[in-house]
């Protein structure tokens, strides 16, 4: 073999691969992977830097960065002969039930009727955990089965929520030029708070598998196993639990949506991660998502909960997203955990470990 052509990676293991090649003398070509509508060391701060560490400059200089137009598909594809069997499934772990169909012709058509008739309500829907009304391509995105470039032009910004979904497109860019200048990130803290993080498999496993005894936690995560998706809001909310209720280390709940998360970018996984770990980027690092507030403002009817935890189904209202307030006789009927924590008191303990006051760290 004279020479091999790659695709553009900003990981370190992409690195280390193309050092690997190098040394054994082949011509190594790597080529812009597409799949960032600005591609990831191509801006930097006016002022200095091989990157931007704050998102909202970076989007200001996104926004107006030449991007290539949309190429149409080529009439024919020459496909290269292979021999052998080609490799088994990749993934690790159990499969969701669940899953989303893939491939193009999925991808596209779910792009078409996004653009048509889900991005203008964007801006007002995107945080309601149960109206579901986030386009559910990251998966498409992630494997190049969608364009973003095509999506973005597909898009546009001509309404409010088209510009609030370019907004997110954006944030993928983002933490890939992070990534990028910053490969160490992906297991490094990018900007450490020396947390002395607890070691508890008994906490972390209740997270995992959606049994905290907080519903709108434990619906997140059912929906991860169960769909091997997750939306936006309950990405943020199970998250902040982990780091900042439970104080786990963030990257064991990395680790666990590697496992799982089909739109599972390592740019994206990690430095989102790190972001509400608030050792990322986070201009307010010690930011809580208190899970009853959450629920309360973006699962108000509980729905979302209901749809995810079967043994909350009947409910009442008043008591589903805090069960332990239900009468002792209906209590003792639920097949459903008590709360692992008392969240004052991991609220006192995450303030403590931070060195920070209460006011500081308490909720959003």
């Amino acid at each position: 073999m004279d020479e091999i052509h790659l695709a553009a990676d900003v990981s370190n293991h992409a690195h280390r691969r193309e050092e690997a090649l190098r040394e054994l003398g082949v011509a190594v070509h790597v080529h812009d992977a597409s799949i960032n509508a600005v591609p990831p060391l191509s801006l930097t701060p006016s002022g200095g830097g091989d990157h931007f560490a704050v998102f909202t400059p970076y989007f200001r200089k996104w926004e107006t960065a030449h991007r290539r137009g949309v190429l149409r598909a080529p009439r024919r594809l020459a496909v290269p002969r292979l021999s052998g069997d080609l490799p088994g499934e990749l993934h690790r772990g159990a499969t969701s039930p669940d899953l989303a169909a893939g491939g193009e012709t999925a991808g596209r058509n779910l792009m078409a009727n996004w653009a048509r008739t889900g991005v203008d309500g964007y801006a007002d829907l995107h945080d309601a955990l149960a109206d579901d009304a986030t386009s559910r391509l990251s998966p498409h995105l992630h494997f190049g089965t969608v364009s973003v470039t095509e999506l973005l032009d597909r898009v546009g910004t001509a309404s409010e929520g088209a510009r609030a979904y370019t907004r997110q497109l954006a944030w993928r860019d983002f933490h890939h030029q992070v990534l990028a200048a910053r490969p160490r990130s992906a297991t490094q803290d990018y900007r450490t708070r020396h947390d002395r993080w607890r070691r508890s498999d008994r906490d972390f496993e209740a997270w995992r598998d959606g049994r905290t005894g907080y519903p709108i936690v434990d619906a997140g995560m059912r929906q991860l196993a169960q769909e091997g998706w997750m939306h936006n809001r309950a990405r943020l909310i199970t998250a902040s639990f982990l780091c900042k209720t439970l104080y786990l280390d963030w990257r064991r709940g990395a680790r666990h949506f590697v496992d799982l998360l089909v739109d599972c970018d390592l740019a994206n996984n990690q430095m989102n991660w790190q972001w509400v770990a608030g050792t990322g980027t986070d201009t307010r690092p010690n930011r809580v998502h208190n899970p009853l507030a959450q629920a309360k403002r973006y699962d108000s009817e509980g729905t979302y909960v209901k749809r995810y935890l079967p043994e909350l189904s009947d409910v009442d209202v008043r008591h589903v997203h805090e069960p332990w307030t239900l009468p002792d006789d209906e209590r003792a009927a639920l097949d459903y955990p008590s709360p692992v924590v008392d969240l004052r008191e991991a609220a006192d303990r995450f303030a403590a470990a931070r060195g920070i006051g209460k006011k500081n760290g308490t909720r959003r």
